[in-house]
């Protein structure tokens, strides 16, 4: 009887160490869960090192593994980046435009439990944009049929800049340029159709930070490959030195001269450049002085020509010989033997 109680009171002391036993076992078993987000800490730019906070756990974790993940501008579809597997991670050119996060695992050793920490900024390039510090330049000759060259200029940012092109024609008095459909190499050959315009180009530079544009100063006008005339003309005003003006027509009509009745003559006045010229002004003294009487000037017409009308005077002689005159022709406003004037003999013959 004394046994029997004696073992009883053994196994009732002993319920209290089994019940803390289980309930101890039982807090033990419980996988990591967590209760602080990881974090990630560091410049969201290409190059910078990033570096992962694991953030708070239950369960006391004994190991935490990390998979930075790659997402879109919204922090979603994000994919695992290959071999990111470290609490660092050095941002790579590629995650430029995307934002990052990292999912870390903690394990104990009766599981383990995900979390994935917030997004960082959208990744940034590293460097600058390009900014223009040398205008771009054209080299060559302007006349139809030449081939022109363009150069960049001189740029800044990094990493350096590429390039790309487009050439632009323009009225000929300045401004009022318009691309020229399929000109976007650094060489164009001029046409007749740039004839009397002027060319530039605008170039375009563009890294990973960004783009900006620059032009080039607009060439002279486009000469023609020859002189045309009859063809379409320049104004006056848009010639100045070193360029002159050439007298390179002259038409008389009848002739030859067989009697002293009215004498149509033409003349036609182009530049050194070998444009037809509009609004010059063109005057005619017959020689000798009495053989004709004196004539206005007359301005050259959108063709270049000029016509002015001479009368002969009696003195005019009716025998084979000619008529010599000397002709000149000159800008508005320059002084009337400087500038960019020309004079010439012509002679019509007399029958």
């Amino acid at each position: 009887m004394h046994l029997r109680r004696l073992f009883v009171l053994a196994c009732a002391a002993a319920v209290p160490t089994l019940i803390v036993a289980a309930t101890s076992l039982g807090q033990s078993t419980a996988a990591p869960s967590n209760t602080s987000l990881p974090s990630i800490s560091g410049s969201a730019r290409d190059g910078s090192l990033l570096t992962a906070s694991h953030g708070s756990w239950t369960g006391s974790p004994t190991s935490y593994a990390y998979q930075w993940l790659r997402c879109d501008t919204q922090a979603g579809s994000c994919g695992q980046i290959s071999g990111a597997t470290s609490d660092h991670y050095t941002v790579q050119t590629a995650d430029v435009g995307s934002r990052l996060r990292v999912q870390v695992t903690a394990t104990n050793a009766s599981g383990s439990g995900n979390a994935t920490s917030r997004p960082t900024g959208i990744v940034q390039p590293t460097g600058t944009a390009p900014k223009n510090t040398a205008a771009p330049t054209i080299s060559g000759t302007p006349q139809e049929g030449s081939t022109l060259t363009v150069s960049p200029g001189s740029w800044s940012g990094t990493p350096a800049p590429s390039f790309s092109y487009q050439w632009e024609r323009c009225v000929g008095t300045g401004g009022g340029c318009s691309a020229i459909s399929g000109a976007t190499a650094t060489t164009y050959t001029a046409s007749s159709v740039d004839v009397a315009h002027t060319l530039l180009v605008q170039v375009t530079a563009k890294n990973a930070n960004g783009s900006s544009t620059a032009n080039t100063a607009e060439t002279d006008l486009i000469a023609p490959a020859k002189s045309a005339q009859g063809g379409a003309a320049i104004q006056i005003s848009q010639v100045s030195l070193p360029n002159r003006l050439v007298i390179d027509g002259v038409r008389f009509s009848p002739t030859p001269a067989i009697s002293r009745g009215l004498i149509t003559a033409r003349f036609h006045v182009s530049d050194t450049r070998g444009f037809s010229i509009q609004g010059a002004l063109v005057y005619v003294l017959g020689l000798p002085y009495g053989w004709v009487y004196g004539s206005p000037e007359a301005p050259t017409d959108s063709t270049g020509w000029a016509t002015i009308q001479i009368r002969p005077t009696v003195n005019m002689p009716l025998r084979r010989g000619d008529l010599v005159m000397f002709v000149r022709a000159r800008k508005p406003g320059d002084n009337l033997l400087a500038g960019v004037s020309t004079r010439r003999l012509v002679q019509e013959p007399i029958r």
